[in-house]
């Protein structure tokens, strides 16, 4: 991806010829579809990352989506393989400057091919190149050890940084527990 917003090619040699680009108005219906799959239902029990025994419901919706695409200092970030959205995230500057990685999603049947791991490190690298972040920050649920021990190994640490899961609003799903709560992990990046 590049400043303004034009397709980067992936990894030289990579298969599949995955592009990081940023996203369009013309890609909210797949994004919904793409990040649902991804943590709600069913079908994200195919992949690694589901939250289905956490959350019912949706993880996002249309409006949501608009609303990340047309907030200042926010960009949508997808992989694109052969036309089709393999992966996504948020990609946000916050006030003090440090670079939010969100809404991090890759399709149940591309998981585990480390997709998600490069476009972890191409966020991180437009984070730090094209927005001068020298730092990211994330939060996940507690719950989600799995995730959180993969953002470790990638170099992330806890903050102790806790934010209250959003009860009742069910534009971000339906709890099926009562003691779901938001850690904040951290990373140094190079600027």
């Amino acid at each position: 991806m590049t400043v303004d917003g034009r397709a980067r090619a992936g990894v030289p040699g990579e298969s599949g010829g995955t592009v990081f680009r940023d996203a369009a108005e013309s890609d909210v219906g797949a994004l919904v579809e793409l990040v649902n799959s991804a943590y709600r239902g069913d079908t994200s029990r195919k992949g690694w990352t589901t939250e289905a025994d956490l959350l019912g419901g949706q993880r996002i919706d249309a409006g949501q989506i608009a609303d990340l695409l047309a907030r200042p200092g926010t960009r949508v970030v997808v992989a694109e393989r052969d036309g089709r959205l393999v992966a996504c995230c948020e990609l946000a500057v916050g006030d003090d400057g440090a670079g939010y990685f969100g809404m991090f999603s890759v399709r149940p049947d591309a998981q585990g091919g480390g997709l998600g791991g490069r476009l972890l490190a191409e966020a991180e690298r437009a984070a730090a190149e094209e927005l001068g972040c020298d730092s990211m920050r994330m939060t996940v649920l507690r719950q989600r050890a799995d995730l959180i021990a993969w953002y470790e190994r990638r170099g992330y640490r806890r903050t102790g940084d806790t934010a209250p899961f959003p009860y009742g609003d069910e534009r971000f799903g339906l709890p099926k527990r009562d003691d779901l709560v938001f850690e904040e992990l951290a990373k140094t990046i190079a600027v």
